[in-house]
């Protein structure tokens, strides 16, 4: 079980300040430089805490890497830095990302760039309607509970077992820490899995989840019109509005039983 257990705020995710006269608790939001070989390849701003998961889901939805890698602090001790080791399965060339907390994709400067690389999902599994609605309730933010300033992903196995769940004041990284994590558990492709997410369904969150092979992706909120086509496009089920029992099925409608 690779579910999250660890004190926020002994893991350096919630920090105390001061609001009006009184202490409030507030979520960490913190640049992370990923170096591949000592070589910079992109900063994030990021909640710290996982940040080697992150730093290798990042680089496995980038198509940069295709198997699990040692990742850590930077050797020269640099701060907020992880280092992972090489070679990329491809060339990056000259391009360097930057992503913000906020986005996944701000970083790319064409078109081709957000292109997926990645096969239609298989069968998966057949799901209850119920069961995905009720994962949510399931995912445990204890981070988010004491600052309501962060998102949350969780991989889910097609009985409803959460497995994995991180945090993050971005929600793609939050999705990267998850995928991460299962790479180096040796659970990709994610084929017999669902992945929930606490917000909206971006496009980028539906290409991070078709990158890891994940055929049921389910949120709280709202998909866009690309979220949608994506997920159409790689076959995958993509429920949205899953709350208070219910849940939208926009995608992939045969894994959902009524």
């Amino acid at each position: 079980m690779s579910e999250s257990r660890a004190d926020p705020l002994a893991a350096g995710m919630i920090r105390t300040v001061l609001h009006d006269g009184r202490r409030d608790e507030v979520a960490v939001e913190e640049p992370l430089e990923i170096r591949v070989d000592g070589v910079p390849l992109v900063v994030t701003m990021r909640t710290p805490g996982h940040d080697e998961e992150l730093a290798l889901g990042f680089l496995y939805g980038e198509a940069l890497i295709d198997e699990p890698r040692r990742a850590g602090p930077a050797d020269d001790f640099a701060a907020n830095t992880v280092e992972v080791d090489g070679p990329l399965t491809r060339d990056p060339g000259e391009r360097r990302f930057y992503t913000t907390s906020s986005c996944g994709v701000c970083g790319k400067g064409a078109l081709e760039e957000v292109a997926v690389n990645a096969p239609p999902a298989g069968p998966g599994p057949r799901v209850d309607r119920a069961r995905l609605a009720t994962l949510p309730d399931r995912l445990r933010q204890p981070t988010f509970e004491r600052t309501g300033g962060l998102h949350a992903t969780g991989l889910f196995t097609a009985t409803g077992e959460l497995l994995i769940a991180r945090e993050d004041v971005g929600r793609h990284n939050a999705m990267d820490k998850v995928i991460g994590r299962a790479l180096l558990d040796q659970l990709l492709p994610l084929s017999t899995n669902i992945l929930c997410v606490s917000g909206r369904l971006s496009f980028e969150l539906v290409q991070k989840a078709a990158v890891a092979g994940a055929p049921i992706l389910v949120g709280v909120g709202a998909p866009s019109s690309l979220a949608i086509q994506l997920a159409a496009d790689r076959d995958m089920t993509l429920g949205g509005f899953a709350r208070h029992g219910t849940v939208n099925i926009y995608t992939g409608a045969e894994r959902v039983r009524s």
